[in-house]
């Protein structure tokens, strides 16, 4: 192996992720990628592609092999870090013996916060979506083959950047650069080609947004999710830098 930081963000959906991805898109040593394994999950899994929007556009451009992508992380030496930007359910049964030689960390969310947020892109959605339940089966495996990780709860992200994104650097064992703090309010070339369906806000930001609890009722026809969700976000945030 070289010496270059493969960083592999886990996240759920609606997880302040692509504020991440920017974020470390501000770095002068840092190439940053946008989701690299979403082809691979929509390919083998059949349901997914029905009620994902751009489904087909992005199995029609991006890399449809997930052994494919695991081995152009691992030999991509663009720049001395590296950040990989995953949703944890694109994983599905691939290998995951490639995560013994990235720095692996978990981002959670309050499913209170997070729940009605997605359910607004793809409506009443289930545990396999929302990623709870598999970041729990993540850390599990991360503990049994001792590989080292850390997990980022957006909601202290979001209270405290500079301090939580230190710590991380951290982790990371990388120099925290001032520069991960702001960006302009655009769209990013790295941008995934579902960007319009997701990304409104993130491009409209310059920066990481001020933490605001809901005022919004939590919607009833999420309660069953919430309570199947909150046991497993309490175990990861018991975890949380």
């Amino acid at each position: 192996m070289d010496n270059v930081k493969r960083i592999c963000l886990w996240s759920g959906p609606r997880n302040i992720s692509t504020a991440l991805m920017y974020s470390f898109a501000q770095r002068f040593d840092t190439k940053v990628f946008d989701e690299p394994l979403y082809a691979y999950y929509l390919k083998h899994h059949p349901e997914a592609h029905s009620y994902h929007p751009g489904a087909d556009d992005i199995l029609k451009t991006m890399e449809n092999s997930g052994e494919k992508v695991v081995n152009l992380m691992l030999t991509n030496n663009e720049k001395p870090v590296l950040f990989f930007k995953h949703m944890t359910h694109h994983l599905l049964d691939l290998n995951r013996d490639f995560m013994k030689k990235t720095v692996n960390v978990i981002l959670t969310r309050d499913p209170k916060d997070m729940l009605p947020s997605f359910d607004k892109v793809i409506y009443n959605p289930t545990i396999d979506d929302v990623g709870y339940a598999l970041h729990i089966e993540l850390l599990d495996y991360f503990e049994k083959h001792n590989i080292p990780f850390t997990v980022l709860d957006s909601k202290k992200v979001l209270l405290n950047p500079k301090e939580t994104l230190k710590k991380l650097c951290d982790f990371a064992n990388i120099p925290f650069d001032h520069n991960m703090l702001a960006w302009q309010p655009k769209q990013r070339q790295e941008d995934g080609i579902w960007a319009k369906y997701w990304y409104h806000n993130v491009h409209k930001s310059n920066g990481f947004q001020k933490y605001e609890p809901r005022e919004n009722p939590f919607p009833t026809h999420l309660n069953s999710l919430l309570n199947e969700s909150q046991p497993y976000y309490e175990k990861l945030i018991s975890y949380s830098i």
